[in-house]
């Protein structure tokens, strides 16, 4: 769709930028900005006057799989630590997973995902007794509300060497098959380390290598894993997933809690990047991640399976590091978030995150009215305390137009709810069976 976009205010997050400008879409991409632009033949013309337009959001670790789970029966006990959380909670939720339960996941998170402005996800998913075939389940659920995601299987020995196997088999057949498509790409998932073994890992980078394209995985995001590397392989945190190839270019680490801190600039020069998950970590209390140590450039923010609200995440992500021992600067989070769309740029070969001429037509407007001045100067003031995931009216991927007034175009949302909730109730009925 060829379009031509009036009277914006464009933002983005870092480095901060406000700019009152014309945008010109063409052929999927940001043909042309500037001011007083006139229309072309056949171009359709939308005044934005009044709104915020910012580059889409991109989520650098969720996992889809987790939004039926919302209002699910609790554990007969209460979990009491991190690795009792993942065994009553989430591994036992992974297990119930179906084909429509899949389906149905990737589209409620997708939809989601929109109206709070993100058009990226970077998912991690799992399913041990659906393992062949899932990513494409997501892959349709997403096309469905026409987002883009970079999709893996987390592959885990917990299931048994089968079950690894076709985990393995799921990621290599996705990353091969989806190389150039423009919404779609895939890379190596795993669990994480303490519930793989050397052989495991091994298998993993091998596959990492042969793809260039890295290894989604979470690290150190509780002790246990820390005790595991220490305990069984006589490891620190990062040195067993250097030795196998997992932490390299383009790798994916989710968490990083309990990382050392000689661990963090070795991370940031192979080309890997760390994704904070404050929600997440808040929730399971795994503690505090140490911000002031990850690598601004090399550093990004997920939600770990909470909806894809990042700007929601980035204001947790600000509090909770404004009372750690660990306090980095103000910039640090909308920085963190700006990154995901430099992760989505080395999947896609584009530069995303920017609105420049030659970038994709990945973009969210926003009806925020500022009650203060917005300038270059505060905006990222005005990122943390005002603007949020709420305000967003009109997203587009690709140049396309993927919701225009709060309303997902080509989905009928109310019967995805329907259809969702009757889909819950089977989940729920055969996870408590």
């Amino acid at each position: 769709m060829d379009a031509l976009l009036k009277n914006a205010r464009a933002l983005t997050l870092f480095p901060p930028s406000v700019a009152d400008v014309d945008i010109r879409i063409t052929g999927g991409l940001i043909g042309e900005t500037g001011h007083h632009l006139r229309p072309r033949r056949g171009e359709a013309v939308l005044d934005l006057s009044g709104m915020l337009i910012m580059p889409g959001m991109a989520n650098a670790h969720t996992h889809l799989y987790s939004a039926l789970s919302r209002g699910m029966p609790s554990p007969s006990t209460s979990p009491r630590n991190f690795v009792e959380i993942l065994k009553k909670v989430w591994w036992k939720l992974d297990e119930a997973l179906f084909d429509e339960a899949i389906h149905y996941s990737g589209l409620v998170g997708a939809i989601d995902a929109v109206r709070f402005g993100t058009t990226t996800l970077l998912d991690h998913h799992a399913s041990p007794n659906c393992i062949r075939g899932s990513l494409d389940l997501l892959k349709d659920a997403l096309s469905h509300v026409g987002i883009r995601a970079v999709l893996c299987y987390e592959t885990t020995d917990r299931g048994g060497t089968k079950r690894r196997d076709q985990g393995l088999e799921e990621n290599e057949r996705f990353v091969t098959e989806n190389p150039n498509n423009p919404h779609f790409r895939g890379t190596i998932g795993a669990h994480a380390s303490f519930t793989l073994t050397d052989e495991s890992l091994d298998l993993l980078g091998e596959l990492a290598s042969i793809y260039d394209c890295g290894v989604h995985i979470h690290v150190a995001e509780d002790q246990a894993d820390v005790r595991d590397a220490l305990k069984r392989h006589r490891l620190g945190r990062t040195r067993r997933l250097f030795d196998h190839g997992i932490i390299r270019r383009r790798s994916i680490l989710a968490h990083g809690v309990h990382l050392e801190r000689s661990a963090f600039a070795t991370i940031a020069s192979s080309g890997a990047w760390l994704v904070h998950n404050p929600r997440s970590n808040m929730n399971n209390a795994v503690g505090t991640a140490p911000l002031r140590w990850f690598s601004p450039a090399k550093s990004a923010l997920g939600t770990d399976g909470f909806p894809a609200d990042m700007f929601e995440e980035m204001k947790f992500g600000y509090f909770r590091n404004a009372e750690s021992p660990h306090r980095t600067e103000f910039s640090r989070l909308p920085q963190m978030l700006q990154n995901g769309q430099a992760i989505v740029s080395e999947f896609f070969g584009q530069r995303f995150g920017l609105i420049a001429k030659g970038c994709p037509a990945d973009l969210i407007m926003l009806d925020y009215h500022a009650p203060t001045p917005l300038t270059t100067q505060n905006a990222l003031g005005h990122a943390l305390f005002g603007i949020s995931g709420g305000l967003v009216r009109h997203a587009m991927v690709d140049g396309e137009w993927v919701m225009r007034d709060r309303r997902i175009l080509g989905i009928d949302e109310e019967e995805v709810a329907r259809m969702a909730q009757a889909v819950a109730k089977k989940l729920w009925k055969k996870l408590n069976g």
